[in-house]
């Protein structure tokens, strides 16, 4: 089980929220993503690569606003359902 902190177990349940929430930045998202054990790396511009084992998540950060696009918010959805976390399992 991860040992996440208040901010992150939120961070996680507004991720996972119906309908997908547009309100959800790019920092919190990013501390999610790395207490999870993923690493991030910055790419050209405003490119990512999250990888954790054999998944790998490339995207775009948003800018020059920090709240992620929609659909943003569910590809870091998928990518945490594919890494086994989720707001049950935590």
């Amino acid at each position: 089980m991860l040992a996440l902190n208040s901010r992150q177990r939120k961070t996680l349940e507004r991720v996972y929220a119906e309908p997908t929430r547009s309100d959800v930045t790019w920092p919190e998202v990013r501390a999610l993503l790395e207490a999870c054990g993923a690493a991030v790396k910055e790419g050209r511009g405003s490119r990512v690569r999250i990888e954790l084992g054999a998944f790998m998540l490339n995207m775009h950060t948003p800018h020059p606003q920090k709240e992620m696009k929609k659909y943003m918010v569910e590809l870091a959805r998928e990518f945490l359902a594919k890494i086994g976390v989720g707001p049950e399992r935590g």
